[in-house]
């Protein structure tokens, strides 16, 4: 591949690669594939190019072939990848996503996959826009505990009985709490009970992206008869289409037409529909009108039992108890990182031939549980900033400018600058699209007034030792 001037002189050309970074990234793609089905990854990964690895700053670089497809997978996968990098080369400590000098177009319709071929897990009659589900993904696969119990039977119950008393069915929980997995399970049950009913499964960005594509080729009246004529309609990550006005007209027209015409509809999110910040109140009201539940932070209990279903799944790896309890006490955060961990350990002691220990576990998980001893996360602390002014979540994404609003904004901006590696601009991006000299005023702002005010300068010494505990 060529290399592209952005690149700059310090990046190896592709071939020049060391073989343990090639190496590294085959096993991050592989990891890619199975986590996140063919779909996604043939459709946004596949493309990704290893362009170099730069020993000096530990940057590697990866590239796509439009600025459309850099941006997306900037958004959903730059954290994961770093994560994935980190845990398999510690010399890394950058991921650069740009566009690889082979890109001829960049408009967002010349980069939409196409549609896959039919598998064995979707419906050859169900049209484009058909569910391809993870054989995975399903309920007896799933691990219940009081963190989501709610969900689970929802879920369970929208999928089984021939008459719901809720529709739609809105789930909502933060990243790797089990939604995606209960939305594929939901779709395998429905389908397996109802054989010939059309399932229809898609994340809100491809939501967008298919209907931007459809009003640009002038076909909008078959995106429309596909969508409005599923069985069941699953939209995951909702909270993708804030602030996209005819995106949410659309959506609206098609929930209507899903529910009126008595199909069933389920909604993911991160969030409650009331802290959906940038989503029409005619949308949320009709979210709202069904079935809310929450998937809760999978607690200890929880932890364990994953930790024992999953090694039902890897015949042969013998995995003490006290290294069992060790993986579910630290790492917490994210059940999909503790699979993921769980999975690394799995691998590492079948190819060195070692026995599974804590020396082992510590020796192998080094950089993951360095992470988890410290990793403080900006959503965390605008949930603390917001429980602590008593202020709505909602509220740090919002265009509102009202003091009550703005002050503790600024402070969880200055705590986001403090506490945590993000960048300025990632940080203005995960509090409404703001640009980074926002972020910059409000450092400043807080610096300032913490000389002058004691007991903003106490909030935020408190705020910080709460975050930090």
């Amino acid at each position: 591949m060529k290399q592209t001037p952005a690149s700059g002189a310090a990046f190896a050309n592709q071939k020049d690669v060391a073989d343990p970074v090639a190496a590294a990234w085959e096993q991050i793609r592989a990891g890619l594939r199975r986590d996140c089905g063919a779909r996604t990854f043939d459709g946004w990964l596949r493309p990704i190019a290893l362009a170099g690895f730069d020993p000096d700053c530990g940057t590697v670089r990866l590239e796509l072939p439009s600025q459309f497809m850099a941006d997306w997978v900037q958004t959903h996968f730059a954290e994961r990848l770093l994560l994935a990098w980190r845990s398999l080369l510690p010399a890394v400590r950058h991921v650069s996503i740009g566009v690889g000098a082979a890109a001829q177009r960049t408009a967002a319709l010349a980069e939409i996959p196409a549609a896959p071929e039919p598998t064995s897990e979707a419906d050859e009659g169900d049209g484009l826009y058909s569910a391809s589900l993870e054989s995975r993904y399903r309920f007896d696969t799933f691990v219940v505990g009081k963190a989501n119990e709610v969900a689970f039977n929802a879920a369970r119950t929208l999928a089984t009985a021939e008459n719901v008393a809720f529709n739609p069915l809105f789930l909502h929980g933060g990243t790797g709490r089990g939604k995606t997995h209960l939305l594929h399970a939901i779709g395998h049950e429905f389908r397996a009970r109802r054989p010939g009913a059309k399932v229809v499964y898609m994340s809100a960005e491809k939501f967008m992206v298919e209907f931007v594509a459809a009003l640009r080729a002038n076909e909008t009246i078959q995106f429309k008869q596909q969508l409005r004529s599923a069985d069941l309609l699953m939209i995951d990550d909702v909270q993708f289409i804030a602030g996209k006005e005819s995106t949410q007209e659309e959506f609206f027209h098609t929930m209507n037409e899903i529910i009126s015409a008595g199909r069933r509809l389920v909604i993911s999110s991160d969030r409650a529909p009331q802290d959906l910040d940038g989503i029409e109140p005619r949308i949320l009201s009709r979210l709202s009108w069904g079935l809310v539940a929450d998937i809760n932070a999978a607690d200890l209990e929880l932890r364990l039992n994953i930790i024992i279903k999953k090694l039902e799944s890897l015949p042969g790896v013998a995995v003490p108890q006290e290294v069992v309890m060790f993986l579910a006490k630290r790492i917490s955060s994210n059940v999909r990182e503790l699979e993921g961990a769980l999975n690394r350990i799995a691998a590492y002691a079948m190819m060195s031939g070692r026995t599974i220990d804590l020396d082992f576990c510590n020796e192998v998980l080094a950089n993951i549980l360095r992470a988890h001893q410290r990793r403080i996360s900006i959503d965390e602390i605008q949930t603390r900033v917001s429980d602590h002014y008593r202020i709505r979540k909602a509220e740090m994404t919002s265009a509102r400018r009202a003091r009550e609003v703005a002050r503790p904004r600024q402070v969880a901006m200055y705590l986001s600058k403090q506490l945590t590696p993000r960048s300025l601009p990632e940080i203005g991006r995960r509090f409404g699209g703001r640009d980074h000299t926002t972020v910059i005023h409000a450092v400043r702002q807080i610096e300032k007034l913490r000389q002058s005010d004691a007991e903003l300068d106490a909030d935020i010494r408190l705020l910080t030792r709460q975050l930090e505990s």
